[in-house]
């Protein structure tokens, strides 16, 4: 007896970890497998990006309720651009630590409790809030599901090439930006309770979506132990610096070109040019973002000096017709001219995302798109601001025209040193 109660506790330490390591294969199998979790992750990311869009065509709704002015708006807008940049540099690596559904979860979460915000706190204030918080779950699902979604694909397709899970990257995200404000326009329109209706219809989407993440495949292993935090750095080559500073202005522009349809532009189709369906004002986001989408896939093979150039070209021109279109008025130009700056501002963002992602080696590569991304969503807030301010003392129309020429100065500004040889 002695004998043996003294082996007894000898083999038990020996036979645990082994238990414990059988059990793991048997929790992952427990879950989906990498196909179907590939999908479902690429609807909650569709459904949080259009989530995220869905006040644009309610703009107009608050400025008639509460007599917000553009200036209002776009404060309001620029909130949500500054929960994406401190999310982005705070928290967007933290799943390449933590794991992917461990950061994905609670940031569709956050999503759904920035929906309770819009209707329990329907004030200026609860708005400013709500978009904050929007941003913050935004920044970190951006990340962490494109990364994701990279990981489930070669899981599920080991040996095919990536293009397809970049490709739905890219569909999710700028996809879900048009689709958001034409669902919320659509219901705003035609349901009753316009300004509560789109919100309750999306926390239930991501809900699901959540729900669906977390019964989705773990493709990063928790490191183990307890790592000191950091925030993302941002780093530059010295030598490619004035290449990258002439790839994050073009970014600027590119986000500043988007932002706009994404935050005045329904406010002018319906004052100034006295259109004032709900269901048009999603339409005018979701032929911006949705040319922006297609561009990127129908010209993701072709050269980057040829992406950048196209870019350039297409998002400035577009701005044309669609100055004119306030002056004329002309909807039907109008439209036409955000098809082409929203085409042109797609293919320029991926044009200077390459750009700078060959500027640097793989291991600093995150460090690097980080500073691109800073130059990006500063163009989402600051532009848009100045618009709003500008529309306080001149009209529409001549704000506009002025957010034009800032554009084309600064995409004509950047374009040499990114189109030289």
């Amino acid at each position: 007896m002695p004998i043996q109660t003294l082996r007894r506790p000898q083999r038990q330490p020996q036979r645990r970890p082994q238990r414990r390591s059988q059990r793991r294969p048997r929790s992952t199998s427990a879950r989906l497998p990498h196909g179907p979790g590939f999908w479902l992750v690429a609807a909650a990311f569709l459904t949080a990006m259009a989530f995220s869009a869905v006040p644009t065509p309610l703009y107009v709704l608050y400025q008639r309720r509460d007599h917000f002015s553009a200036l209002t708006v776009s404060v309001v807008f620029a909130s949500y651009a500054v929960g994406v940049a401190v999310s982005l540099f705070l928290a967007g690596h933290l799943s390449d630590r933590l794991g992917r559904r461990r950061v994905l979860v609670p940031a569709l979460l956050l999503e759904a409790a920035a929906a309770q915000v819009f209707l329990f706190a329907p004030t200026l204030g609860g708005l400013i809030a709500a978009r904050l918080l929007t941003g913050l779950g935004i920044g970190v699902i951006t990340a962490t599901a494109t990364a994701h979604l990279g990981e489930l694909h070669a899981a599920a397709r080991p040996g095919a090439h990536r293009a397809r899970a970049d490709l739905t990257a890219t569909a999710a995200n700028l996809g879900g930006l048009g689709l958001g404000p034409l669902v919320s326009g659509l219901l705003a329109q035609y349901v009753d309770s316009p300004l509560r209706t789109p919100y309750v219809v999306f926390t239930a989407l991501l809900l699901a979506g959540a729900l669906g993440v977390a019964f989705a495949p773990e493709t990063v292993e928790p490191a183990p132990g307890r790592t000191p935090y950091r925030p993302q750095r941002v780093s530059v080559p010295r030598d490619a610096r004035p290449r990258f500073f002439a790839a994050a202005a073009a970014a600027f522009a590119a986000f500043a070109i988007l932002a706009l349809f994404a935050s005045l532009a329904p406010g002018f189709v319906a004052g100034t040019m006295h259109h004032p369906s709900r269901a048009l004002a999603g339409l005018v986001a979701l032929i911006a973002f949705g040319t922006a989408a297609v561009a990127q896939a129908l010209l993701g093979r072709v050269r980057v000096r040829r992406q950048l150039l196209v870019g350039m070209v297409l998002s400035t021109a577009g701005l044309v017709p669609t100055s004119a279109a306030l002056w004329l008025p002309n909807l039907p130009l109008f439209l036409a001219g955000g098809a082409a700056a929203g085409a042109g501002a797609g293919i320029l963002l991926k044009g200077t995302i390459t750009t700078v992602a060959e500027l640097t080696t793989p291991a600093r590569r995150g460090e690097t798109l980080a500073g691109l991304f800073l130059g990006g969503y500063l163009g989402v807030a600051v532009p848009v601001l100045g618009l709003g301010v500008a529309t306080l003392y001149v009209s529409s129309q001549v704000a506009l025209l002025g957010f034009a020429a800032a554009m084309l100065a600064l995409v004509i500004a950047a374009g040499r040193p990114l189109l030289a040889d």
